[in-house]
């Protein structure tokens, strides 16, 4: 019990001491800013062009979080159709894995053709690159189902949609959030990646204009601006999966 203030503070220290080391390698190389920037000077370009950064930040934000909501609805159902049908997941499952295997980036100048330079690209490329473990997660848990556990429940009188519906997705809950940490991080990426190409706004759109004008500090600031994002966004789902699947994290809680 007396590590647990300390093992919460780890990843903070960490960082602090990452950011010491780096700080402390650029001051003592002297390393140019055009090549890579130290700490204090991403802080000072972050401080001067907060509004800038800001503006594209929020952009980059909504947009995420429009293809990821996407992603959810899309994944939940199709990984029910696959986890609840052992055909369904057969056929599926190979087109799937197949479809995820393509650079989502390579999709980027298609969807520019279809949709045009703007919200829609990055939109979808946030959706492509992030349904897939929502999709995978809800299929395993359903899927997994312990045949003895199903066998006893229509014994009692159950139903396959019932025990799919009172049992199986309750216990694909754990699978579902641990889908939604992994997948944010990669709809941030998706989105990112388009807006490099196919915007004129957004954190991405923001890291081309940084460096094609040198500015690495700034550059350095979009990327540290997403991560933060991600970070943000990833400690929410966790805080909401130990707030309703306590019952998935008794035994380690009790650690």
């Amino acid at each position: 019990m007396s590590k647990r203030p300390l093992e919460r503070a780890a990843p903070l220290l960490l960082l602090v001491a990452v950011i010491a080391l780096w700080q402390i390698v650029c001051s003592v190389f002297n390393v140019s800013e055009f090549i890579f920037p130290s700490p204090a000077r991403i802080a000072e370009q972050t401080w001067e062009h907060r509004g800038t950064i800001l503006g594209h930040a929020w952009r980059t934000f909504w947009v995420t979080m429009v293809g990821f909501g996407i992603a959810i609805v899309v994944g939940v159902l199709l990984g029910f159709l696959m986890g609840s049908s052992r055909p369904a997941y057969d056929a599926m499952y190979p087109l799937m894995t197949g479809f995820n295997a393509l650079p989502k980036a390579a999709f980027v100048p298609i969807l520019v053709v279809w949709f045009g330079i703007g919200v829609g690209p990055a939109v979808l490329t946030a959706f492509l690159i992030s349904f897939f473990p929502i999709m995978v997660n809800i299929a395993t848990g359903l899927a997994t189902l312990e045949p003895e556990l199903e066998d006893v429940l229509r014994v009692l009188g159950a139903k396959r949609w019932d025990v799919l519906m009172k049992v199986g997705l309750p216990r694909s809950m754990p699978y579902f959030y641990g889908s939604l940490k992994v997948a944010i991080t990669l709809a941030f990426v998706g989105t990112t990646v388009s807006e490099m190409t196919a915007s004129n706004e957004g954190i991405g759109y923001l890291l081309i204009s940084a460096g094609s004008s040198m500015q690495m500090g700034l550059a350095f600031s979009g990327l540290v601006v997403v991560g933060a994002m991600a970070m943000a966004m990833y400690e929410l789902f966790s805080v909401i999966e130990k707030r309703t699947t306590a019952w998935a994290h008794r035994g380690s809680q009790a650690i």
